[in-house]
């Protein structure tokens, strides 16, 4: 997953702000795809108050279909997103998405079809359980510290590792 940044792995304190750059996003989102957009949800560590994460907003996309990409890229395109197609070799059934600034992610989109309720299910699964279970999320966010340390510049290890974690709570 290469294309997904070249940035250096840093994990930062929770930052109150989060949310509101997702509400942010999901308003223009919303504008932008219309008929096309079944969904959306904040998720991955922005999402969680008090877990420490990389500071870029997660959100996750629900569309009709995957068919609508051809209205949906272009559409995010102009929100000032980069689509990411070779991730779709790895990753058939998702667009991935990333907002730069200043040559740094801020946002990242997952568009999938909202029918498709494995991928979706997963993820808000996750998110769900560290806003339930505060000794998790510590436990997470030590474990994502270390990883981040350990693996810096290695955004393949570092997602690998916590992988464990991850499927042990969803």
């Amino acid at each position: 997953m290469s294309f997904v940044g070249d940035d250096p792995i840093e994990v930062v304190d929770y930052d109150p702000t989060w949310p509101a750059m997702f509400v942010a996003a999901r308003v223009e989102l919303e504008q932008a795809l219309g008929p096309c957009l079944v969904d959306i949800e904040h998720i991955g560590s922005t999402a969680v108050p008090g877990l420490a994460a990389k500071p870029v907003v997660d959100i996750l996309v629900g569309l009709r279909s995957l068919d609508d990409s051809a209205v949906v890229i272009p559409a995010l395109e102009g929100l000032g997103y980069e689509y990411v197609a070779e991730l779709e070799d790895e990753l058939p059934d998702r667009r991935y998405f990333r907002r730069l600034v200043d040559g740094r992610r801020t946002h990242q989109v997952h568009a999938v079809a909202r029918s498709d309720r494995t991928w979706w299910n997963r993820h808000v699964a996750f998110r769900d359980h560290l806003r339930a279970q505060d000794e998790d999320r510590d436990a997470y966010a030590d474990l994502k510290r270390r990883l981040a340390s350990e693996h810096r510049h290695d955004r393949v290890a570092y997602t690998a590792a916590k992988s464990d974690f991850i499927r042990a709570r969803q």
